[in-house]
């Protein structure tokens, strides 16, 4: 998984945001009562005194607060990106091409949460003929990831997409060179095209598409799943992908 300081950078600072608008907020009440209902005017240090000891005393609040912030965050991003979201590279998919509810994934072939969570995608797709899975390389961690991100691509281009993503995290080592081109020469793609696909400046695009559709999403690690209006990040499990599927489908029914 790639480096969490931002993302707790980011929820340090949405709880300190948090906390100054239920201030805001208590100094405006207060001061709409007492000029509504002849009360004795607070002083804006009470208003402030009062609201720092009820936090203090109630801080099971502000992650309730922030989660309830970032939801709404995640909505207005996923809402902006979703056309980008959700057309995969041809091939690039699993499960159901017409499944009511898409999940898509951000991965490295380099990240050992990835591979925890791929087992976790595809017990999802076996249990659910409506769900559909859209790929995306995620190449953040060296160069041997891009190497292999750029093979997966052209797996997808000759049709192989799925028996080179499955070796690719159901065998053993890290990828490099030598191990991602003998997987493509091992599921029986064109090795010359493979190889060819190191240096393709198409896919290479692709992949930077996917590096900047990650950054517009403040994806901050991987593996990240977009399932519905949710952003969920780091290998979360199977029993919450399902919730996330779930939710995204009663939420699409409405």
């Amino acid at each position: 998984m790639a480096s969490k300081t931002g993302f707790w950078n980011r929820r340090l600072s949405m709880a300190a945001g948090m906390a100054l608008a239920l201030a805001g907020t208590a100094l405006g009440t207060g001061a709409a009562f007492a000029a509504g209902q002849g009360a004795p005017s607070a002083n804006r240090a009470e208003i402030e005194a009062i609201v720092r000891d009820y936090i203090l005393n109630h801080p099971e609040i502000i992650p309730l607060a922030v989660a309830r912030l970032e939801q709404a965050e995640a909505r207005k991003l996923l809402a902006a990106n979703r056309s980008a979201i959700e057309t995969p590279f041809a091939g690039a998919t699993a499960g159901n091409p017409r499944g009511d509810v898409k999940l898509v994934v951000f991965f490295d072939y380099a990240c050992p949460y990835c591979r925890q969570g791929h087992a976790d995608v595809q017990r999802l797709v076996r249990e659910d003929p409506q769900l559909m899975v859209i790929y995306r390389d995620f190449p953040v961690l060296g160069p041997a990831s891009t190497e292999a991100a750029l093979a997966s691509l052209s797996a997808a281009q000759q049709g192989k997409y799925g028996g080179f993503h499955n070796a690719m995290f159901e065998s053993p080592g890290r990828p490099n060179q030598a191990r991602t081109l003998g997987i493509v020469k091992g599921i029986g793609m064109d090795q010359a095209r493979a190889t060819a696909a190191l240096n393709d400046a198409e896919l290479k695009a692709q992949v930077n598409l996917n590096l900047e559709l990650g950054r517009n999403l403040g994806l901050t690690g991987t593996p990240s799943y977009i399932i519905g209006n949710r952003i969920l990040s780091g290998a979360v499990g199977f029993d919450r992908l399902k919730e996330a599927v779930a939710a995204a489908r009663t939420e699409k029914g409405r």
